[in-house]
């Protein structure tokens, strides 16, 4: 059976290492303050301490949040001596790009970043006739310990900071503005945090994120709640906290089996939250909130794609406010995981449509950019150990 993860009280509790007899604590590298790991008040606050005036703080946000400029250096319209003092206060490089590619004649874009400690995260941007998602990372890593997930397999280096979080978005948001994502609208209108790591085990950072990515410029970008989606493999606690916020987003559910035998084995944290459990959390949120509840499925073949776990699937969510979202997988290198065959996929969509279950097929994404979550940064890893990594890598335009 899969190791159950370790999901800390605190997640940035620092770690026990063994070293001889010696224990040594070590505390995860957390990046420097960033004027989005701040409300407005934060940040005039914040230009008080610069020996800068109050309005400086809107000025700042308008430029980040409104023009998504990122470099003080192009802030242009505040003197240089202070361009330099917020640069070194308020907007240190959080992230910076190491590998970007493009696949779906530029639709699809995923970026690889390295964090200011080493730590790599990813996030991708999808183009679509209608509106354009950002799908960006909440940790570096991910201690769930799924294991048909790359990035389960890397396991938790540390969670991000509410402006590492936000400064993907604000990154991806520029690159739609720009016209990048061919046969799109040239705005970002929907943040998924559904890339690299477990978004309810860093808990309060991710809430901050969505309360900064939804605020009004120019406080924050002034997306709407609704278009954002907070996915969880079944954290009951913090899914129950999440009903007290009071929040409109979209609670996305990893669930991938409907039963406790299979599901203690793709989805480990299963061991401590059952099926039943996790499912009453989620449709006490759709109670409280009148959203629907999308539940993730991977399709793996001969594993959780039978006709009968459709059935049960369907028959645990009869008559309740949900939304299967049937996810081909994208298998990694070397694993022995797999995607469903069509006609056994289109078997079980027929299967819970007849159930009366809303059920979609989540389009295929960047299959030839190693589009499963993860991917680019384990290759990366595999390269840097085997001595195979430049120094700085050359990012692709």
């Amino acid at each position: 059976m899969t190791i159950l993860p370790v999901i800390p009280i605190s997640p940035d509790q620092p770690d026990t290492l063994q070293s001889g007899t010696v224990n040594i604590r070590r505390r995860p590298s957390m990046p420097p303050r960033h004027l989005a790991d701040l409300d407005l008040a934060g940040r005039k606050s914040a230009m008080a301490d610069l020996g800068e005036p109050a309005f400086r703080a809107k000025q700042i946000s308008t430029h980040y949040f409104g023009r998504l400029v990122r470099d003080a250096a192009a802030m242009t319209d505040l003197p240089a001596a202070t361009r330099e003092r917020i640069a070194a206060e308020l907007l240190p490089t959080l992230l910076t790009p190491i590998r970007e590619q493009a696949c779906d004649d530029g639709a699809t874009r995923k970026t690889l970043w390295r964090l200011h400690d080493g730590a790599l995260v990813e996030s991708v941007l999808m183009g679509y006739p209608d509106r354009i998602t950002a799908c960006v990372s909440s940790q570096a890593g991910c201690g769930m310990a799924c294991p048909f997930c790359a990035t389960g397999q890397q396991g938790l280096t540390r969670n991000l900071s509410v402006a590492e979080i936000v400064d993907q978005v604000v990154y991806l948001a520029g690159v739609a503005a720009s016209g990048k994502v061919t046969g799109s609208p040239p705005r970002l209108s929907r943040v998924v945090f559904m890339g690299m790591g477990e978004p309810l085990a860093n808990y309060p950072r991710v809430i901050e994120a969505v309360r900064r990515l939804t605020t009004p410029a120019p406080e924050g970008l002034g997306l709407s709640q609704r278009h954002i989606t907070v996915s969880t493999v079944g954290l009951v606690p913090a899914m129950r906290r999440l009903i007290a916020e009071q929040l409109s987003v979209t609670l996305a559910l990893s669930l991938h089996a409907p039963d406790d035998d299979l599901r203690d084995e793709l989805v480990p944290v299963n061991q401590r939250w059952k099926v039943a459990e996790v499912l009453d959390a989620a449709f006490e949120y759709v109670a409280q909130t009148g959203r629907r509840v999308s539940i993730e499925y991977a399709l793996i073949r001969d594993v959780n794609d039978q006709p009968w776990r459709a059935d049960m699937l369907g028959r645990l969510l009869n008559g309740k406010l949900a939304h299967v979202n049937l996810i081909p997988l994208n298998p990694t290198p070397g694993s022995k995981w797999d995607a469903s065959p069509k006609p056994v996929e289109r078997e079980f969509v027929r299967r819970l449509r007849e159930a009366g279950i809303s059920t979609t097929v989540r389009d295929t994404r960047g299959q030839e950019i190693d589009g499963a979550c993860g991917q680019l940064a384990a290759g990366e890893l595999t390269d840097a150990s085997a001595g195979g990594a430049a120094a700085d890598a050359e990012v692709a335009q």
